[in-house]
């Protein structure tokens, strides 16, 4: 199995439960106007545009295509800003033994891995292939991921994995698709599903000013899980920066600590416990 791969960080303590190799994989399927690494979205289509913006000449041209050179590079990003297709010329192509293998060096260390993107559901058969591997040395596998796939009717995928970090971005249907171009249908489904598995590790909600209802999706949330016992449900909520943001929501403006925790007590009293404001 190969997927392309956009980045592999051997050492995160914000992708899971402890400390954890995460995969980001590239290409996805919303496009979300607040997105902090948008040269995921798409692959390189060596429209050339990088490569003489490229300071060190870690970019060439062989036959038609942009290659990277990364011993030169010094990674200033300056091809991922500029890109006009929403991409990168360093993503790898890879097969899930050579991920594996990466991935493996840093057992020592690490508890689990999480595939993140990009939207990682993408690529189902890659990581049912890479999952069998990494379970078999004690690692587990969480997905970090949008929601837009119905987790139910990928039952291989859904089997394959320990947990979910699932992203609500926001609860209204209309302010979803205003903010990502889709639907939110599945990933209401796939809220309760994965709850009702016992797969739901994380529940995210980035606060955008004037974009997204966080109180909204708060008690959307703890509606569409119908429960009384929020103890072991991680709530996470996110605060909005414009690093790596392009388009229109490129220069809004941060939430202050002061809403953000406003939120966290709105959560709380709801019956939330496990609330993490960052």
């Amino acid at each position: 199995m190969k997927a392309y791969i956009n980045k592999i960080i051997p050492l995160s303590t914000v992708d899971g439960k402890g400390l954890r190799t995460a995969v980001f994989f590239q290409k996805c399927n919303i496009r979300c106007l607040y997105c902090h690494n948008p040269e995921t979205w798409n692959l390189c289509i060596s429209c050339k545009k990088c490569v003489l913006q490229c300071p060190v000449n870690a970019l060439t041209v062989v036959d038609d295509k942009v290659i990277w050179n990364e011993k030169k590079c010094i990674l200033c990003d300056n091809c991922i800003k500029i890109c006009p297709n929403h991409s990168s010329p360093r993503v790898k192509y890879m097969d899930s033994d050579e991920v594996f293998n990466i991935i493996k060096n840093n057992v020592p260390f690490i508890r689990g891995v999480t595939f993140s993107g990009g939207e990682c559901s993408l690529n189902e058969d890659f990581i049912i292939d890479i999952s069998k591997k990494l379970h078999s040395i004690g690692l587990d596998v969480y997905l970090d991921s949008n929601g837009i796939i119905p987790f139910e009717k990928h039952l291989k995928l859904t089997d394959s994995i320990d947990k979910v970090m699932l992203d609500v971005k926001a609860w209204d249907n209309e302010k979803h698709i205003k903010l990502t171009s889709f639907s939110n249908e599945n990933v209401k489904r796939n809220l309760k599903y994965l709850y009702d598995l016992n797969k739901l590790e994380e529940i995210r909600i980035v606060n955008v000013p004037g974009y997204v209802d966080v109180k909204e999706a708060i008690k959307g949330i703890k509606d569409t899980l119908n429960f009384n016992n929020l103890k072991d449900v991680k709530l996470k909520l996110i605060t909005f920066r414009q690093n790596g943001v392009r388009g229109v929501l490129e220069n809004l403006p941060s939430p202050s600590i002061e809403v953000m925790n406003e939120y966290k007590e709105y959560a709380s009293s709801l019956g939330f416990k496990d609330i993490l404001v960052v």
